[in-house]
């Protein structure tokens, strides 16, 4: 009897731990990898401006991008990484959206996937169990690109965000 209900305590406590959604929680992002490129992170050292968002192929969906807001809401968003403590800020400013701003901590993996994790004033990155994992693409000295992949009508779309320095 007390066998059964050891079993059960560990068959739910490895379901209740399994992410349904297309973020990550944090043991997901570790378990992908734990070695990080740091070239890529030190690439994107910095302060960018995310320029326009895609979704190549379906240019009539509408997308909540990082559950925060429209993903149109993010054009003129400002972002900041810092590659020595993989930490930095990203801030909405479209005038047309409400404004928002706040604390990441953000890296690379040695498979391309840009791990982020959007935190609340005076929270600890350790504290959050969700994040988000993006493809990196087409990273050169002036502009990078992050896409998301988000599921339309059981077909797998890609969201690409587009940065540009800052000047």
């Amino acid at each position: 009897m007390k066998k059964s209900i050891f079993i059960c305590l560990i068959a739910a406590m490895f379901f209740a731990c399994k992410s349904a959604s297309s973020t990550a929680s944090s043991s997901e992002a570790t378990t992908l990898s734990t070695k990080l490129d740091k070239s890529t992170q030190v690439a994107l050292k910095g302060n960018w401006v995310l320029t326009n968002v895609s979704y190549p192929g379906s240019d009539y969906i509408k997308v909540n991008s990082f559950d925060l807001a429209d993903s149109k809401c993010f054009i003129g968003s400002t972002w900041s990484f810092i590659s020595n403590n993989n930490k930095g800020t990203m801030a909405l400013t479209s005038p047309s959206c409400t404004g928002f701003s706040s604390p990441i901590v953000w890296s690379i993996n040695n498979q391309g996937l840009f791990v982020l994790k959007i935190l609340n004033a005076g929270e600890k990155a350790k504290k959050v169990r969700d994040g988000y994992l993006l493809k990196v693409a087409g990273v050169t000295e002036s502009s990078f690109q992050l896409i998301d992949n988000i599921n339309v009508g059981g077909q797998v779309k890609d969201v690409v965000y587009q940065f540009q320095r800052a000047n």
